[in-house]
């Protein structure tokens, strides 16, 4: 058999996690089976469908490194279609006009309300002539009154399905637009996508597209309908738990290879192993695998996981990531070693690409901000001496190499009798605005000899013009 799997998002907003999910597992499947992904927009929801979505969408899944096969099928394209297969179905009996009102439905729903009945749309309430010109109507499926239907799932087992709870469904609303489940049974089948694998949200509109697949003596694709992804509250993700969507942590500095990785172990795994690249997990990636509880999202496992990969990817591919964030704060990257030397101190600190650029942006502007209670603490009379020392002796060496720098501050050390601690903070605060930095040797080396001076010269004249 010929594996075809779909991602079929409706561009009414940004790629969620889980659907971002939905479409790794997808993707998966079908590049490990070496069979086809193809990619279906769903846009028949003609009010909240955007350009702007769908364009969002496939720019988080080019940035994750999703690739599909052949141009994205939409469709709003393919409505003709749809009518056409809604009129087989009116020709063979197997559904109907309908000209009830959504007011007269409505009062129906009341009526049986009011009267404690367990509401079921009558089909007898449709009858009237099916030639009544101009007016409005929707097409309904037949439905079996009694009995059960029975769908296999993958992961699930035999799932069985109560007739009576399925009253005749609408497939074709009054505007000639398809509804959900109409559609997408007609394209599984015609596109010929042999497996689906989803959010166990779908599992309610599987009796309906199967009634349908029945109903035009199609075959039913295999299904497998993987559990949701739950916050740390054990309910289902949502904005309460922070950032959803694909392009928000994209936004944050978060690595695509990183996010693949987290996502694919989201309700999937291969024994112990938490690191993954992509080619591992296109070998490794099955269907006996994906587990049937719901996955909970833990964000500091991803931040984990992206420090890892900042970590180990190469300070060259880095700096192309890093220039545009800087960009955005104004900064110019003119001096390419510098930057090489920064990436290599932050990289082992850094959780995102964020985080990397704000941390050290004292190195590109004279005018941080001293956090207050580092300046009473490491800027005050007791440290002016130390700063003195250590520009005098920082201004009369020209290689300002690494161990040039050591040297330096050996020298003060034993002019002031303090261990290094003591004239590094100082010396820390005075240089970065804050009291964490990098090593600080490293951190003079890559300033340079002029910028070092000038901030020195700046703390110390703070102290002078205080005290």
């Amino acid at each position: 058999m010929n594996i075809k799997t779909r991602f079929a998002p409706s561009p009414t907003g940004s790629l969620h996690l889980g659907g971002a999910r939905t479409a790794i597992f997808n993707w998966l499947f079908s590049r490990h089976n070496k069979g086809e992904f193809v990619l279906r927009i769903e846009d028949t929801d003609k009010v909240r469908s955007t350009e702007e979505s769908l364009k969002e969408i496939l720019d988080s899944l080019k940035w994750l490194g999703i690739d599909w096969d052949g141009e994205p099928v939409k469709q709003s394209d393919r409505l003709d279609l749809y009518r056409e297969y809604a009129d087989k179905l009116i020709e063979s009996g197997k559904a109907y006009r309908c000209y009830l009102t959504p007011r007269e439905l409505e009062e129906k729903r009341r009526q049986a309300q009011e009267s404690g009945e367990h509401f079921r749309y009558k089909r007898a309430w449709a009858k009237e002539s099916s030639s009544a010109p101009g007016k409005p109507y929707t097409v309904r499926l037949v439905t079996p009154d009694h009995g059960s239907i029975e769908v296999n799932d993958l992961l699930r087992g035999t799932i069985s399905f109560d007739l009576e709870e399925i009253e005749d469904f609408i497939i074709l609303k009054t505007d000639g637009f398809p509804t959900y489940n109409f559609a997408v049974a007609i394209d599984d089948a015609l596109m010929g996508i042999t497996h689906i694998i989803r959010g166990d949200d779908h599992l309610v509109n599987t009796p309906r597209q199967k009634l349908i697949y029945d109903s035009l003596d199609l075959d039913i694709p295999d299904m497998a309908h993987v559990s949701m992804i739950f916050g740390e509250d054990k309910t289902k993700l949502s904005k309460r738990h922070g950032a959803v969507s694909v392009s928000a942590y994209r936004d944050m500095g978060y690595l695509p290879e990183a996010m693949i990785n987290y996502l694919a172990r989201l309700g999937w795994s291969h024994g112990d192993q938490e690191i993954f690249t992509k080619d591992e997990l296109i070998d490794k990636f099955t269907l006996k695998h994906v587990g049937k509880s719901p996955a909970v999202f833990n964000p500091e496992k991803l931040s984990w996981l992206n420090s890892h990969y900042i970590k180990n990817k190469p300070n060259s591919e880095l700096v192309e990531l890093l220039v545009p964030l800087y960009r955005k704060k104004g900064i110019e990257i003119e001096n390419r070693k510098q930057f090489l030397m920064i990436v290599e101190q932050f990289k082992q600190r850094s959780k995102t690409l964020n985080d990397f650029a704000e941390q050290s942006e004292y190195f590109f502007t004279e005018e941080f901000k001293f956090d207050e209670k580092d300046i009473n603490k490491f800027l005050n009379e007791q440290t002016l001496d130390i700063l003195r020392a250590l520009r005098n002796e920082l201004s009369g060496i020209d290689s300002f190499s690494h161990d040039d720098i050591h040297e330096c501050f050996k020298s003060v050390m034993e002019q002031t009798g303090l261990k290094l601690g003591k004239i590094a903070q100082p010396a820390r605060v005075a240089l970065t605005g804050g009291t964490v930095s990098p090593g600080i040797f490293d951190v003079i080396e890559t300033l340079g000899k002029e910028s070092t001076i000038k901030r020195l010269d700046r703390a110390v004249k703070m102290i002078e013009e205080e005290y």
